[in-house]
């Protein structure tokens, strides 16, 4: 990561497109090594999830370039590299994984950010008709070691109608996202096994990912 990191610095002190142009040879020596970097993470879960042989790292990226027609902040250029590990690619929606580097506030993912309507529900039946599987995946010491737990964000304040509020997965039915996150420090980052460390921090939210998976099946 010796690119990545001082590119993603100085990218945030000088965001603009005059300063991108005149150092975007930088730019492309920092992607291309986050390519690279998350296709040895993709080789390594691979070994744990077969559904993802075949992915291509450099379609798993996202562009740096912001949408800005809809934003109050109209800086040209994120400041982080990002990239989602999913069987179909990164607009599949299949449930998978999620590395976001950015210096000083890098994290990792891992479940379904924002389902679509009719996977979201799908996603709650399954919980609602095999609680105590889903209960046994997230309460799981592997699971809790690497990511504590689910992701409460934006989570409604009230269940959702066709289910009673005394269903013992209230708390989980109220979830609009079922997404598992864990911090990483800039130090964890620049280790030169850190490919294998994400891997197995993802490797722990496997039987989380099947779970989803299996309700985007139905």
């Amino acid at each position: 990561m010796k690119h990545i990191l001082p590119f993603l610095k100085n990218l945030k002190e000088n965001n603009s497109r005059e300063w991108f142009d005149v150092n975007k040879p930088t730019y492309q020596k920092a992607k291309e090594e986050f390519v690279l970097f998350t296709q040895q993470v993709i080789q390594e879960c691979v070994k744990f999830d077969p559904l993802l042989i075949g992915t291509d790292a450099a379609k798993s990226i996202f562009r740096i370039n912001r949408d800005v027609r809809f934003s109050k902040n109209k800086s040209p250029y994120k400041t982080n590299f990002g990239a989602s590990i999913n069987p179909g690619g990164k607009k599949s929606m299949i449930p998978g994984y999620y590395i976001h580097i950015e210096p000083g506030k890098s994290f990792l993912a891992a479940g379904c950010y924002m389902p679509e309507a009719n996977f979201l529900s799908a996603i709650r039946q399954e919980i609602d008709y095999n609680f105590d599987e889903f209960t046994t995946i997230v309460k799981n010491k592997k699971f809790v070691a690497e990511f504590g737990k689910l992701s409460e964000e934006d989570a409604l304040k009230k269940i959702p109608k066709g289910y009673e509020k005394e269903n013992p997965a209230a708390d989980f039915l109220k979830m609009k996202h079922f997404i598992a996150l864990k911090d990483i420090s800039d130090h964890e980052i620049v280790k030169a096994d850190f490919h294998k460390s994400i891997a197995k921090t993802f490797a722990a939210s496997l039987d989380l990912n099947n779970f989803l998976r299996r309700a985007k099946e139905v």
